[in-house]
Parts: structure tokens; C-alpha cells; sequence
């Protein structure tokens, strides 16, 4: 049986299960008398060993047979858990995982450590608790094995692989025999999707069932001789999944992009045309077009959790290493982010979270000292605004020296000479300086200056903000803000002149007349009062050094970005529009309120205005 095309479900798959792996040590870790996480990992290991050896993965078969015998040693009673164990568990999931990445490309030898890992993981697993001897692990009941016939769905893609992977998941719940067809005939063209097996386990057959159908495109399931209660089903009203390239989701969005800027033009010639039926055609091909971009939207939409999940091994590493104790804990998992929002995100987010790992957290001696819980704190949270996300990288540790900041950002030129107060605003630019930090000497963790340097570059290059609130001895925030997507988004578009810019509607907070009499100064700046409050004024036409006549009645747009607001005036606003954002490299100079391009309806092309820039 040819297995390379089944590579790529097996690389992700296996992902999902290492990530679970070091879910599971984690809370066992926490609590080494509890009994659901090693048995969740010992299900996870095993899925991943029975998947690897039916693709003819040796390395990683053998890493996980191994860590096998010793979780199973751990959860039977034969070994007392202890930090060493869960220590040398840590270092098999990530030998695993690195085996599994290679696996995927081709390269299937052991790595240079895995020798040394194998021989500690055996010798872990030969030791035996006092008072348990061959009689104790003799004793353990052997499952009544069990009749299992599976269905695989007639028009599903791959319908041998999806048998493969669900042969694979009964094995993640017991030991499975006597598989009719041998898995050899499930490649061959005239298999059907039906095929059985026996299964000897000490779960229930609900349990099973649910193992075999987490394999997808499962018709039905049936035990024994007759129909199990509640288990043979049709998955009919259950939602069909499949996994899809990225790379064709960016070519329909790419294709969707064009269509909509063909259907703003269709649109704008519609309303000057003379011909009738033309504009209830151009109104239907909108809202079909308009369908089309919503759906693949969707289909490009991923959970923010798929990055979160990297942290909390990271920051329970990290707190070892730095010789303090942190916790990391995450809200919003749910939310959802364009796929290629999320792949750039994370490397943000991460040098955020170690820096507060590093820089915000104090050892457990000073966190005592001062009244605290020795474990420290690192909370990462995602929450909708409008249409954009805000993500929230928190610690509860010692929180900003404003006035060292101050002093050091004087020193470096940084500041002005007379800078008395260092707001948040000043305290990021500090920060995000290149090259600028706060340690004292350079490490393997920080010292050298690009934390938030690059997450304020990377987050920028999204066309989203970065901000930062800190309290001395409460912790510091930063906080993220990007759109929803990089593709298309809705705009509000201006215009000063001749010339057409266009606003992100996600940073639009209302508009308003540009009234002189409303004019104030605040802090030797000009501020325009709205429902009396001060908002401090950015005049388009001076932005751009344009010249001609100022019209007598001009609007106001009123930026927002987080807690910051700013009013742009401009000459006229010429309504709102879906447009795409084109790939965009500036010439050098180019203005940093400049955020990218676009073509409207007409073919001529825009600038689109970086809000965050601007306030």
C-alpha cells in the first residue's frame, strides 16, 4: 500500500495529539495523583505509535513504544510518578515530535539523542515500585474482545485512509485484531468502506464508538451480532469535514479579491447607466460575490486557541530555566482569526509572552517577600472589537521601573531632554526601541534587545496596533490589536482634493462636521471638542502637503485605536466600500501613516491610511 499520500493527514494529526501530550503533562505535573491526564496521554502516544507504524515511521515508532511502556508502568501502579519521570516524559514528546516533522518529509532516521532517550526510558520502565511484584501486573484483567464493524461513507475522499485512521483510533482504546479486509486491500479500488475488527478494551462500547468515529466520513458503527444501543448511526446531521491546502484557500481568496473589485465597478456603472436591466443584474451579482467572500471567510477562519497552545509548555520550560515558577492560563481560545492573520501572529505573541516570562515575573523568594503566591502568573486573553481582535499578553509580576525607562530612554536619546513623565504611549516607544532592554546581561532568554522591538513590527505589518499598561508591583499588558483578515476588509473612503485614501472601517469610531468653533488647544495641539471631550485633530491635506482651496464644511472622521482617538479631518467623504488590499512595497521614505494600497471601483488605485499612525 502505497502510504505517502496519507503524509499530510498524518503530520496533522499527529500535531493534534503531541499538543494534547503536552496538555496532559502539564496538569499532571500540577497534580501527580491524578489519573485522567496519563491516561489521556497514554492514548495519545499510542495513537501516534499505531499511525507511525502503519506509515512505516520506525523512529517514530519506536520513541513512542517506549514512552508506552513507561507510561503504562506509571498509570498500572508499578512505578510511583516522580519529577524525573515527568521530567523524561517532557523530553519524549519533544523527541516525538521532532521525529514526526522529519517523518513528513521524508527523512525517517533516529535522531543523534535518541539512542541515549530510548535506553533512559527502558531503564525508567524496568524499575518497580516497593510492594509490587510480577504477580501485582499478572493480575490485571484482560478486556473480553469485542466485534466491531465499521461503515466508511461511499462518496468520502480517501475511503482507505479514513479506514486506516479509524483503526488507528480504536487501537488509541484497546488492543485490536482480526481486521477483515487485511488494512493491505483498503487501498485498492474496489473497497467499499466496510471492514471489521476485533477490540479488546476495558472501556465501553460508546467509548470505542466515539474513538472510531473521531476518524470522520464514518457511516456507521455496529457491535457483535446485533446493532449496539445508541451506537449505530448515520452522520447525516452531523457536519462533513475535510482538510484543504491552504494554498487553494489563498488562490480562491485571491480570485474573490478580483471579483470584488469587478463587482464595485459593475455597481458604480450601473448607477450611471441608462440601461434598466442593468442595474438588478449588477444587484445580484453583488450579493453573490458578496455570499462567495463571506464563505470562504469562513473557511479560512481558525481558532486563536491552534497558537495559544504553544504557550503553556513554553512558559513552564522557560520558568524552569530562569528558576521561577509560572503558570500560564488563556481565555477566548474560541475566537476566531483569518488563517493568515494567525500564522503571523504567533511569532508576536510568543516573544511577548517570554519577555513577560523573563522581565515581568520575579522569582518565587521575591514574589513571597512581597505578599504574593510564589507561582507566578502569565494570562493570554482574545476577545472581539468590532472588527477587529484584541489579544492580551498579562503577567502579575513586578510591572514597569517607569522612571529607570525614563532615565534610560534619555540617555540613549530616545526621549527629549525635558521628558518628565513617561505615559504608555511614550513607555512603548521606549520599548519597541531596536535594540533596546532591560536586562542587565545578555542570555539564552533576553538581553539582546528584539522582543518587543519585533512584535511591534510584526503586529504593525498586519495593519494592526501594539500598546502596553503597566503598574510597578502588579504586572504589565500588553496588548495586541489586528483585523480580522488581510485579504479584504470594509473601508471608508475620503478624500482631500483630487486624491482618494481609504480608512478601515474596524478603526472608525463615528464622523463628525469639522467645526471651528469647537476648536480647543491642548498641550500647544489643536483638539476638536465632541460631546466634550478634547480629540486631538490630524488635517489630511497637511498630511500630504496638498495645496488648493479648503472647502468651507469639512467632516471628521474619529479614529480609535484602543483608548486613543484621533479626528481626521478631510475634504469630503465619499462612502464606504469592500476593498482588497494589494501586496505593497513602499519606496524608501514612504510616510508611516501609509498603511497599504488598493484599487477602487474605477481601476484607479488608493492609499489606505494606517489609523494607528495617525492617533
Amino acid at each position: 500500500m502505497d502510504v505517502s499520500r496519507y503524509a499530510a493527514l498524518f503530520l496533522a494529526e499527529s500535531r493534534e495529539h503531541l499538543s494534547s501530550c503536552n496538555q496532559f503533562l502539564l496538569e499532571w505535573e500540577r497534580d501527580p495523583a491524578a489519573t485522567e491526564p496519563v491516561d489521556g496521554l497514554f492514548r495519545a502516544i499510542h495513537t501516534i505509535k499505531g499511525m507511525a507504524a502503519t506509515m512505516g515511521y520506525s523512529a517514530v515508532t519506536e520513541l513512542a513504544h517506549r514512552t508506552e511502556n513507561l507510561l503504562d508502568a506509571l498509570r498500572s501502579g508499578r512505578l510511583t510518578v516522580e519529577p524525573e519521570f515527568l521530567q523524561l516524559l517532557f523530553r519524549s514528546v519533544d523527541a516525538i515530535t521532532a521525529a514526526v516533522e522529519r517523518a513528513a518529509i521524508g527523512d525517517h532516521a533516529p535522531a543523534r539523542g535518541d539512542a541515549g532517550l530510548l535506553v533512559a526510558l527502558d531503564d525508567a520502565a524496568s524499575r518497580h515500585a516497593p510492594g509490587h511484584t510480577a504477580e501485582f501486573v499478572a493480575a490485571v484483567a484482560v478486556a473480553r474482545a469485542r466485534l466491531v464493524r465499521v461503515t466508511i461513507r461511499p462518496d468520502a475522499a480517501m475511503r482507505g485512509g479514513r479506514a486506516m485512521l479509524a483503526l488507528r483510533r480504536a487501537e488509541a482504546v484497546g488492543t485490536v485484531s482480526d481486521v477483515r479486509p487485511a488494512p493491505a486491500m483498503f487501498e485498492r479500488e474496489d473497497f467499499s468502506g466496510a471492514f471489521s475488527f476485533r477490540i479488546a478494551a476495558e472501556t465501553s462500547e460508546e467509548a470505542v464508538a466515539r474513538a472510531v468515529r473521531s476518524a470522520g466520513e464514518v457511516l456507521h458503527i455496529e457491535f457483535g451480532d446485533a446493532p449496539a444501543t445508541g451506537v449505530a448511526e448515520s452522520v447525516a446531521s452531523r457536519g462533513r469535514q475535510i482538510r484543504v491546502d491552504l494554498r487553494r484557500l489563498d488562490a480562491l481568496m485571491k480570485q474573490v479579491g478580483e471579483l470584488v473589485v469587478a463587482r464595485n465597478r459593475l455597481v458604480d456603472l450601473a448607477t450611471t447607466s441608462a440601461e434598466p436591466a442593468l442595474p438588478p443584474v449588477a444587484e445580484r451579482i453583488g450579493r453573490l460575490v458578496s455570499d462567495m467572500q463571506s464563505e470562504i471567510m469562513q473557511a479560512r477562519m481558525s481558532p486563536v486557541g491552534e497558537v495559544f497552545e504553544r504557550y503553556p509548555r513554553l512558559v513552564r520550560d522557560l520558568g524552569r530555566e530562569l528558576g521561577k515558577q509560572a503558570r500560564f492560563e488563556s481565555e477566548g481560545d474560541e475566537i476566531e482569526l483569518d488563517r493568515a492573520v494567525l500564522d503571523e501572529i504567533g511569532d508576536p505573541l510568543l516573544h511577548l509572552v517570554r519577555n513577560a516570562v523573563d522581565h515581568g515575573l520575579e522569582t518565587a523568594a521575591a514574589r513571597l517577600e512581597v505578599g504574593k503566591p510564589a507561582e507566578g502568573r502569565i494570562r493570554v486573553t482574545a476577545s472581539r472589537e468590532r472588527n477587529s481582535v484584541a489579544i492580551r499578553v498579562s503577567d502579575d509580576g513586578r510591572g514597569v521601573d517607569r522612571e529607570k525607562i525614563r532615565a534610560r530612554g534619555i540617555r540613549d536619546g530616545i526621549l527629549p531632554a525635558d521628558t518628565a513623565r513617561l505615559t504608555d504611549d511614550l513607555l512603548l516607544r521606549v520599548l519597541a526601541r531596536p535594540g533596546f532592554s532591560t536586562a542587565e546581561r545578555v542570555s539564552g532568554v533576553s538581553g539582546r534587545g528584539v522582543g518587543v522591538d519585533v512584535a511591534a513590527t510584526r503586529v504593525r505589518a498586519l495593519g494592526g496596533t501594539l500598546s502596553v499598561t503597566s503598574e510597578e508591583g502588579k504586572g504589565t499588558t500588553f496588548t495586541v490589536r489586528v483585523p480580522l483578515t488581510l485579504a479584504i476588509v470594509r473601508a471608508l473612503l475620503t478624500g482631500v482634493g483630487s486624491e482618494r485614501y481609504a480608512v478601515p472601517l474596524a478603526f472608525v469610531a463615528e464622523t463628525v462636521e469639522f467645526d471651528g468653533r469647537a476648536v480647543t488647544a491642548v498641550r500647544d495641539r489643536e483638539a476638536l471638542i465632541v460631546r466634550d471631550r478634547a480629540i486631538p485633530t490630524v488635517h489630511l491635506r497637511q498630511l500630504v502637503s496638498l495645496d488648493g482651496e479648503v472647502p468651507a464644511r469639512r467632516p471628521s472622521v474619529i479614529l480609535e485605536v484602543g483608548d486613543r482617538r484621533a479626528a481626521l479631518v478631510v475634504d469630503r467623504l465619499l462612502g464606504q466600500q469592500d476593498i482588497v488590499i494589494e501586496p505593497f512595497e513602499g519606496p524608501r521614505g514612504m510616510p508611516s501613516f501609509v498603511g497599504g494600497a488598493t484599487i477602487l471601483a474605477d481601476g484607479a488605485p488608493a492609499l489606505i491610511l494606517d489609523a494607528a499612525a495617525l492617533v
